[in-house]
């Protein structure tokens, strides 16, 4: 048994740390954060324009007793006059508020104001204009959305509890009383102290394997967003795979992690030569528990990755080369809001295109940007029928509403089609120097739509005297008619070969007789599950389980593709292995399908609401709240 501890509050992680003083050694010139005075972020309180975070310290200790994390957050701040700083707060309890360096603190006024439930509550702060350090001391709550806490059965050794964070959009300030900002850059550093039988890791440098003391210190030394600061606890093992990058995840599972990411090095070597140098030092992946919400969140120095990766056959590789991307588009250069994210992820997909075709050739790059453009045209459609037609424009609107409801196939894919479409229109070399000086430009800093629609006309556009409409492609409805065009004779080959089945003939005969699954990539199978109608009968459907064994395959794109199918045709074969995948399986791309298309009639939706009501606490808070609603669900 693991071995809990009862935290001491009003001792409250009086660790072994630097705090503030560390701070002072970190503000080096080349990282000083620039804060646009004319952008307004309407989903955060701070009042970032009048005293923001440079650096900011944590103590914590981690209680899995309790499920709570008692902290310290030791802000030192660049205040420009002001006599309130405001900070982001959600699901914490604040314990006291203090002023000064740590060992010369100063109790002072503080006032939670009234909480909004999608941006909580702003926390204001008394400080004189003299004031630059602020030490918040809190706990966090049962309502701090951020953090999963897994019992042992919901790990892969089922022996250790395990804690880990999703900060991505505005869930920093759920376990961290902060100025939740992305324009707000900060390094940060951390004293964390754990259970002797685990380890913490944090998106900073990190240990490599456990110490005596379960207390573990960090630092992020380049200006990160607070959305990028992430924590993970659990019974960890890492493995080398290249001169600076490597893997974490649990002892049972190392090898098979290994094996899986082998290329990674070779996706580092890419990028850099694509678009410049890797910035970070280090660059590692964490393969998670299957609670995880995400494919990956590209924490910088610790990508979070979700275990329906782990195929054994690297297939899904392009998920990693994609929060890889994101150490240059999101992780290096950042949007200022949430209503500009597409400047994070559509030049996050455009760049993870690039990197799978140079290590894995056009062809099949041009698959996987296929399957990617045959989701946003669906998307597209759903968006022009919902309430917020205007979701369609890559330039959101997001003011009153969740951030999360911006990330949709738009940000990522319109946005890289709208990258793909310059590139063709200007050449790629033209368009890969234009790319790089961009990351040179805005290294370390926040921009906006407009900042960037100003810099592609004035360093792009008009020097190469490119006609482009920028603003039908920012500002518009669904897709400009000079989008890019992609063909590839593989897709359009399974295609075909998805329509002769439908049609009757039968594909496993001859030459056919060869086919396997690991005859056709995973997008490939996508694009010939997707093209099957959907009332394909359910002798046909059988007899494809019984020769490629969709159904309990293993790889969680197809069987997700699969299951939406088979729901649609009313093939209930399958049902006991999606109630097996729903319980298992947190990652929101892929309950998010099934569910939606159980819910379309009253019998499968009698099945959703069963299963879900027994899966619902192995996901996280994010997959809960999309399901919730889905499912009209309350406990």
């Amino acid at each position: 048994m693991i071995k809990l501890y009862s935290p001491i509050i009003l001792l409250l992680l009086i660790f072994t740390s630097c705090g503030s003083n560390e701070a002072l050694e970190n503000e080096k010139e080349s990282n000083q954060v620039i804060i646009n005075q004319k952008v307004r972020d309407a989903h955060s309180y701070s009042n970032v324009h009048e005293i923001f975070t440079k650096h900011l310290h944590l103590d914590l200790e981690i209680d899995f007793n309790s499920k709570t994390i008692y902290g310290t957050a030791r802000h030192h701040m660049k205040n420009n006059g002001t006599d309130t700083a405001v900070f982001d707060l959600k699901g914490i309890e604040i314990i006291r508020v203090t002023t000064g360096v740590k060992g010369n603190e100063k109790n002072t006024d503080y006032v939670i104001g009234q909480e909004d439930p999608i941006i909580g509550a702003p926390l204001s702060i008394k400080v004189d204009s003299l004031v630059t350090d602020i030490n918040i001391y809190y706990k966090t709550t049962e309502k701090s959305d951020a953090l999963d806490w897994l019992d042992p059965h919901l790990t892969d050794s089922k022996k250790y509890p395990y804690l880990y964070t999703q900060g991505q959009a505005i869930l920093t300030r759920t376990w961290i009383p902060t100025q939740d900002s992305p324009q707000n850059r900060i390094t940060y550093s951390a004293d964390v102290k754990v259970p002797k039988e685990l380890m913490a890791l944090m998106s900073a440098n990190n240990p490599t394997q456990k110490n005596d003391s379960g207390i573990y210190h960090f630092e992020m030394k380049q200006p990160i967003p607070v959305y990028l600061i992430a924590l993970a606890v659990g019974n960890l093992s890492y493995r080398k795979i290249g001169k600076n990058c490597g893997v974490y995840t649990e002892p049972t599972m190392i090898d098979e992690v290994a094996w899986e990411f082998q290329d990674l090095k070779k996706m580092m070597s890419a990028a850099e030569e694509l678009y410049g140098k890797y910035e970070w030092d280090k660059y590692d992946v964490i393969v998670l528990p299957y609670s995880f919400p995400f494919g990956g969140m590209e924490n910088p120095r610790l990508t979070f990755a979700n275990p329906t990766l782990i195929t054994g056959d690297r297939s899904l590789i392009t998920v990693v080369a994609h929060e890889l991307a994101h150490s240059w588009s999101g992780n290096l250069v950042t949007n200022a809001t949430w209503d500009d994210f597409w400047l994070n992820e559509g030049f996050t997909v455009y760049f993870e295109n690039r990197i799978m075709e140079k290590i894995y050739g056009k062809e099949v790059a041009d698959i996987l940007a296929l399957i990617e453009f045959q989701e946003l045209e669906v998307e597209i459609k759903e968006i022009q029928e919902s309430d917020h037609p205007e979701d369609t424009y890559l330039k959101l609107a997001l003011n009153g509403r969740d951030p999360d409801e911006g990330m949709t196939q738009i940000a990522y894919v319109k946005g890289a089609f709208f990258l793909k479409t310059v590139e063709e229109l200007a050449g790629r070399k033209k368009f890969d120097d234009f790319m790089k000086n961009y990351f040179k430009e805005y290294k370390f800093q926040t921009l906006t739509s407009e900042m960037f629609e100003n810099y592609l006309i004035e360093n792009l556009l008009k020097p190469n005297h490119i006609k482009f409409d920028t603003k039908e492609w920012l500002y518009g409805n669904g897709l400009p008619k000079n989008c890019v065009k992609i063909k590839s004779p593989r897709f359009e080959y399974v295609q075909k070969l998805s329509e002769e089945f439908a049609n009757g003939k039968d594909i496993f005969k001859g030459k056919g007789s060869k086919i396997k699954r690991e005859t056709y990539i995973t997008q490939e199978w996508q694009a010939f599950i997707r093209k099957l109608p959907r009332d394909l009968s359910v002798e046909k459907l059988k007899l494809l389980d019984d020769k490629l064994g969709f159904k309990s395959c293993g790889n969680s794109e197809i069987m997700t593709e699969w299951f939406v199918l088979s729901i649609n045709a009313g093939y209930t074969d399958v049902r006991p292995e999606i109630e097996q995948f729903l319980n298992k399986v947190g990652r929101r791309k892929f309950l998010l399908p099934i569910y939606k298309t159980l819910s379309k009639d009253k019998e499968n939706l009698k099945f959703a609401k069963k299963v879900y009501s027994n899966a619902r606490k192995n996901y996280h808070s994010v997959s809960q709240k999309t399901m919730d609603e889905l499912l009209n669900y309350s406990l």
